[in-house]
C-alpha cells in the first residue's frame, strides 16, 4: 500500500540521518474508501495524486507550526504492507480527514518510493500560505486564496537516492 508522509525539509534531513521516518505513530495519507467516495474516481493515479495533495496540505500545516524551517512542502511516498496504515473510522466522513491514515511505528527509509518537494521558486507562495493558514481556518476568504496559491505549485519528484541533494 502506498502512503504519503508529510514532512518539512528538516524532517527529511532527520529521517535521512536516522534511516527511518519516525518515531511512530506517523500521520500519513493514502487512498482510503472515504477519499475514493469524495473524489468519485476509479483511476488509481488520480486517487494517489489526491492523497499526495492531502499530504502536501498537511506539510503546509507543519510549516505553519515551525516558522524557522525552510518554506517548502515535503512528502515522502512510502510502500507499507496492507493493514499497516489504519484510517480512523470515527473521522471517515470528516472532510478534513479524507485520506488520513496512521502508521503505528517508524518506517525504514528504504521503503520510500519517492520524495516530493516544492521547487525553490515556490518558497514565497508557500511562506505566505503558511502565514495565512490560521486566518483561512477561521473562514477568511482572502487568506484561503493565499493558501490555495501554494497548491498552484506542483511538487517535484525525486528518487530516494537524491535525498542528500534535496536536503543539501
Amino acid at each position: 500500500m502506498r502512503v504519503y508522509v508529510p514532512l518539512t525539509l528538516s524532517g527529511l534531513a532527520e529521517a535521512h540521518k536516522n534511516g527511518e521516518l519516525g518515531p511512530g505513530p506517523l500521520d500519513a495519507y493514502a487512498v482510503t474508501p472515504a477519499l475514493r467516495e469524495w473524489y468519485v474516481s476509479d483511476d488509481i493515479e488520480e486517487l494517489e495524486y489526491a492523497a499526495l495533495n492531502r499530504a502536501a496540505q498537511a506539510s503546509l500545516r507543519q510549516l505553519a507550526g515551525n516558522p524557522q524551517v525552510t518554506r517548502r512542502r515535503v512528502v515522502v511516498a512510502v510502500d507499507v504492507p496492507e493493514g499497516a496504515a489504519v484510517a480512523d473510522p470515527d473521522r471517515g466522513l470528516d472532510e478534513s480527514a479524507l485520506g488520513e491514515v496512521r502508521l503505528a511505528g517508524p518506517v525504514a527509509l528504504t521503503k520510500a518510493a519517492a520524495v516530493h518537494v516544492d521547487a525553490a521558486d515556490a518558497e514565497a507562495d508557500v511562506a505566505a500560505a503558511a502565514a495565512a493558514l490560521g486566518a483561512a481556518d477561521q473562514g477568511d476568504d482572502d487568506a484561503q486564496f493565499v493558501v490555495d496559491g501554494a497548491q498552484d505549485h506542483d511538487l517535484m519528484w525525486f528518487g530516494v537516492q537524491e535525498i542528500p541533494h534535496v536536503i543539501g
